[in-house]
């Protein structure tokens, strides 16, 4: 875990979900690969050939960028795939349930949190199967409100996206704290918003939360 700033007047956090709400390699993968191999069904060509297509342009896109990290949604709009595409790929294709466990522990930390703070999701997957994934955890009544793929039709890190979870929780962007595994994709763009920020590499350090904040 890496804290970046939290706001002195905190009334929002801001989570992420994929491997933030949960830890789980395999489903990060897949959910990610399940993905590819449909485009490379949709060429008519090899998962592997569609991978490292992937690979490459994200390497160039980050050494292009100063080191920055593009999404897999605004990737694959390089390569034809709209995000109203992106969004029917994830919503048909991705089943949470067959990977992840009910996390008692999550619930107990994030069941305290919400007596403190507004609790809002912000994916870059749509809503539904990103609904699948807190149901498939246990976290769906606690934190009902996600902000999707299919919500604004706009990929993190986008500020629009940012701002409408401020929005939507009645706070100010300095008042709100984003949570995510990815600095470039969760992080950066709202510390610039005036949000603060903390790096996690997996649900153990949101289990401490209760004690950081």
């Amino acid at each position: 875990m890496k804290i970046y700033k939290i706001p002195e007047n905190l009334k929002t956090i801001i989570f992420d979900i994929d491997s933030t709400l949960y830890t789980n390699e395999e489903y990060a993968v897949e959910q990610v690969d399940i993905q590819l191999r449909h485009f490379a069904k949709l060429r008519n060509t090899t998962p592997e050939a569609i991978r490292q297509m992937i690979k490459d342009f994200r390497d160039e896109y980050s050494k292009t960028h100063d080191g920055k990290k593009i999404s897999l949604g605004n990737t694959l709009t390089h390569f034809g795939v709209s995000i109203e595409d992106s969004i029917n790929w994830r919503e048909t294709l991705l089943e949470p349930k067959l990977f992840l466990p009910r996390d008692e522990k999550l619930i107990e930390v994030l069941t305290e949190l919400k007596k403190k703070y507004n609790l809002i999701c912000v994916t870059n997957n749509p809503v539904l199967p990103a609904f699948k994934t807190l149901e498939a955890i246990g976290i769906e009544k606690i934190i009902p409100d996600i902000i999707g793929l299919d919500t604004c039709h706009k990929s993190k890190p986008d500020p629009e996206i940012l701002l409408l979870a401020a929005e939507k929780t009645n706070a100010r962007p300095e008042e709100c704290l984003s949570v995510g595994d990815r600095y470039d994709i969760d992080l950066r763009l709202a510390m610039e918003l005036g949000m603060g920020g903390i790096l996690v590499t997996g649900v153990e350090d949101v289990y401490a939360f209760n004690d950081i904040l």
